[in-house]
């Protein structure tokens, strides 16, 4: 919808007649030149034609001065208002983009497929859901990287998280270091809550700081850190010598990750198969509530160059209809 920032300037459309009213020409008193017989007549069809003439431009002054008015009064197109929370939790994911994280032990709709495209799935649904909270995201392997900043747009984490690859930020798994990023970029803001939620499939095997005492700088800094291990705990295998159980998950780290989430006030979970991590964040979806306390706010985008436009056009037209008289 059109909305106009200064309405009352429009009390200003009468403004050319009141300052003809109050400020009337004055007829300057010339002395013929030539005289003639029947000077009246002559009058009579010069005015006639000035009248002619002169009709037009004072009509496009009026449309001018209209458009001229609307400009000032800064009209604005009100998009769709957009719902955002007056005070959330700040709430920070860190999935992990290690070598291991391309094994295919999860099925997504009878297909199987690696754990970073089921973590996308799945994380994805969760991030839609957080309405009113500020969402961050960080990636990490042989480095942490912090791939979105706090933000309200939703759409924005979702999008960079699903343009993630395996092996994008190194092959190795640095989770202390992805902890500390986490308690670096949280540290500032003033939130009612701040969360990490931190998805891994193995051990800590690269960083300059170990996962335990990156967990006690989060807890001194009020950083609560919920832990989910992935991998399925068997999985069949076929080779020459036939089909053989084997264990995916054998370097995932549950004791450390159980660690961290006690020391910070979190949770640990593990998450064998797409449903156990669908059930997780539906979990921690009623661990960390959505901030109920919202308000909305409309993008504005602004229209008043448009009538300024048509009203500088028409000042030319009339400027140039002028000009060709002289």
């Amino acid at each position: 919808m059109i909305h106009f920032e200064w309405p009352w300037l429009l009390l200003c459309l009468p403004l050319p007649l009141l300052i003809r009213w109050l400020m009337p020409p004055v007829n300057p008193v010339e002395q013929a030149a030539l005289k003639v017989p029947f000077l009246e007549d002559f009058g009579e069809l010069q005015s006639q034609y000035f009248v002619k003439r002169k009709r037009w431009p004072i009509w496009l002054a009026v449309i001018a001065w209209f458009f001229l008015i609307i400009a000032s009064m800064r009209p604005q197109w009100l998009g769709e208002p957009i719902e955002q929370a007056v005070t959330g939790r700040d709430l920070m994911l860190a999935v992990d983009l290690s070598g291991s994280m391309e094994e295919q032990d999860f099925v997504i709709n009878g297909e199987q497929v690696d754990r970073l495209t089921a973590t996308k799935i799945v994380a994805g649904e969760f991030i839609s859901r957080r309405v009113g909270d500020r969402i961050g995201l960080i990636l990490f392997g042989s480095k942490a990287y912090l791939q979105a900043p706090l933000t309200f747009d939703r759409k924005t984490v979702l999008t960079l998280l699903n343009e993630s690859a395996i092996g994008l930020a190194g092959k190795n798994t640095a989770i202390g270091d992805a902890i500390g990023l986490a308690v670096k970029r949280l540290r500032k803001q003033s939130a009612n809550s701040r969360v990490l939620i931190l998805l891994t499939d193995g051990a800590n095997t690269a960083g300059e700081i170990s996962p335990l005492k990156a967990a006690e700088l989060a807890a001194k800094e009020g950083l609560k850190i919920y832990t989910i291990g992935v991998g399925a705990d068997e999985m069949l295998v076929r080779s020459l010598f036939g089909v053989r159980k084997v264990n995916p998950s054998r370097d995932l780290d549950e004791k450390t990750l159980r660690a961290i989430a006690e020391k910070t006030g979190g949770k640990y979970f593990r998450a064998r198969n797409t449903e156990q991590l669908e059930e997780i964040y539906k979990i921690l979806d009623q661990l960390e509530p959505v901030e109920k306390d919202q308000q909305f706010f409309r993008p504005r985008t602004e229209l008043f160059h448009w009538p300024l436009a048509v009203a500088l056009i028409l000042s030319a037209v009339i400027s140039l209809s002028n000009l060709r008289r002289i």
